[in-house]
């Protein structure tokens, strides 16, 4: 049993003991709330027919098929998506919520590499990815692909991490993520290296600029960008033309 006085750390700061996991649950909850709005941008964008004209949206890294379910729900009844992911197990989950919410005549599952898509070319109108190419080892492949399975007129959407350039807020982003993320992995998962890795791979991952380059270098025309968050996100826009 914890004593009344008994006190953690939580970030920089102490706070009753007792209290520690609510902080961290809030901290997590707020995160997935910026997720969904960030999300609900890039289906916006995206922005699928509400009308009975197909619509086939390639998903890449979509793991439990969030965004596409985000997507159909937005759409028209011609609207089909397709969820890729080297994850077999994220996939699973995936088809079972399909059925759960009668997506499972809408949206399907496929496990696949985004650096050598078993798809055909031209076969897809719209291409997502949402907080997934950073990790791709090869993104420069992963970028011609997407552009090989969209058909003209073909839309690219990626939704990133990106450089935070605001004044100020830099330096104390750059506090959180190096210190507290990787605590509240330890704390609430036991797992601080992943989240290190996911703070990591973020500062590596190219300025929204550079990235904008090698967008436009895969073959994608009228390529630009929107920073959400401050510039913790962006939003990447190209079309096959």
């Amino acid at each position: 049993m914890n004593r009344p006085d008994e006190t953690t750390h939580f970030g920089f700061r102490d706070v009753p003991l007792d209290e520690k996991q609510t902080l961290v649950n809030d901290v997590f909850h707020s995160v997935a709330s910026r997720y969904d709005l960030m999300k609900d941008i890039m289906v916006n964008t995206l922005n699928p027919p509400k009308n009975d004209r197909p619509f086939a949206l390639l998903d890449v890294a979509g793991g439990t098929g969030d965004i596409a379910f985000r997507a159909a729900r937005a759409s028209g009844p011609g609207f089909r998506a397709t969820v890729c992911d080297i994850n077999g197990d994220m996939l699973a989950v995936g088809r079972d919520r399909a059925a759960k919410r009668h997506f499972d005549d809408r949206v399907s599952f496929v496990e696949g590499n985004a650096e050598a898509l078993a798809f055909p070319d031209h076969g897809f109108d719209g291409y997502t990815i949402a907080f997934g190419i950073r990790n791709v080892p090869r993104i420069d492949l992963a970028l011609h692909e997407a552009y090989r399975v969209l058909k003209l007129g073909g839309r690219f959407l990626c939704l990133e991490f990106s450089s935070v350039e605001v004044p100020g807020l830099d330096k104390l982003y750059d506090l959180f993520s190096f210190r507290v993320i990787p605590e509240l992995g330890r704390i609430v998962t036991g797992d601080a290296e992943s989240y290190r890795y996911l703070v990591e791979s973020i500062r590596k991952f190219p300025k929204p600029a550079v990235f904008a380059d090698e967008i436009r270098a895969a073959g994608f025309s009228r390529v630009n960008w929107q920073t959400l968050s401050g510039g913790i996100v962006a939003l990447h826009s190209g079309w096959r033309l």
